[in-house]
């Protein structure tokens, strides 16, 4: 999780620098900016550039000031970062937005533990104790294709009702109060896995790792051109993505690290001696291994960031990808 942090006080730039420290111990990505005195960065700028690389903005300050830093650049729960805003002194650690896509209820239990906050979540499934749908699919490495059915689903579980659902992996521990597995997959409301029905509320599994080989230079806008074609000509959905593979020459990439920040995703990258390691049958290309020291960079890189091929190498537009997918393990909690 890449996580932004921003301070407007001496105290305050403390607390952010603790709470990154805490942050990261858990594997987690934090930069801390001073929003005052030297090198400021100015508050609506710094949103600006963060919220659409960012998973999460955290705001150590005043709550007035968060929400005019993003107020501009608020689109949809489906897309926008978590925001969570916290006082200097560390009282009150408040889910702002995003909540439940984008990780906020939780990151903001995290922070407030780490500090001793109180943690303040003002979403009505949580307040009420009734499961969240939305945050159980983010938990377990589900995309949501369709948002806009989530507040149906809710309103009838929190109304007390029941929600039907059915799911193309199993899912293990007790089903929650309010849920009941469809007799016939097609007319569930709630829909685990590929090809939904119309009007179910469509969690996609995030399995596929793509691989990608490009040459030095390649800009965002062509990875992402011929990366839309490679996952349209396989029927592949993109919310399926989990993470972007490539070589460690790749590791600085700015076209390449520009395209995983646009989709929210990892770059993960491997050394030539580790992909040759791989073991499966791979295209070969003695060009490349002359270059890079490995005679395939995509679908090795795919399958060492723990994924079984399933597309292999395909050059597209001058670039090769490669898609694996790894397992994934369902539970209700």
């Amino acid at each position: 999780m890449r996580i932004s942090t921003i301070a407007f006080t001496d105290s305050g730039l403390d607390l952010a620098n603790r709470i990154a420290a805490a942050l990261e111990a858990e594997g987690e990505q934090v930069d801390v900016a001073r929003g005052f005195g030297e090198g400021k960065a100015n508050h609506r700028e710094w949103a600006a550039e963060r919220f659409g690389t960012s998973d999460a903005l955290l705001f150590v300050g005043a709550l007035g000031i968060c929400v005019r830093s993003i107020a501009p650049h608020i689109a949809s729960k489906a897309t926008d970062p978590a925001v969570v805003c916290i006082d200097e002194g560390a009282r009150f650690c408040i889910s702002v937005l995003s909540g439940h896509i984008g990780g906020a209820n939780q990151l903001a239990h995290r922070i407030a533990s780490a500090c001793g906050a109180t943690p303040v979540v003002t979403t009505a499934t949580d307040v009420r104790g009734v499961f969240a749908i939305d945050s159980w699919a983010v938990s377990q490495g589900l995309a949501v294709a369709n948002p806009q059915v989530i507040k149906e689903i809710s309103s009838t579980l929190l109304a007390g009702g029941t929600v039907s659902y059915a799911s193309r992996l199993p899912i293990e521990g007790e089903v929650p109060k309010g849920l009941v597995e469809a007799s016939d997959p097609y007319s569930a409301s709630i829909f685990i896995g590929e090809r939904a029905p119309e009007g179910a509320l469509h969690l996609i599994p995030r399995t596929g790792i793509l691989g990608i080989g490009c040459r030095r230079g390649t800009s965002c806008e062509t990875i992402e051109a011929a990366a839309a074609r490679f996952l349209a000509d396989n029927a592949i959905d993109p919310l399926s993505i989990a993470l972007i593979a490539s070589i460690d020459l790749k590791a600085n990439e700015e076209g390449l690290l520009a395209f995983a920040a646009s989709r929210r995703l990892e770059l993960v990258t491997f050394d030539s001696e580790t992909l040759n390691a791989q073991e499966g049958d791979f295209s070969s290309s003695g060009f490349v291994k002359g270059i890079t020291g490995t005679d395939n960079v995509c679908a090795r890189a795919a399958v060492a960031a723990g994924g079984e091929v399933v597309v292999g190498k395909t050059v597209v537009n001058g670039m090769t990808f490669a898609l694996s997918k790894r397992s994934l393990t369902l539970a209700w909690q």
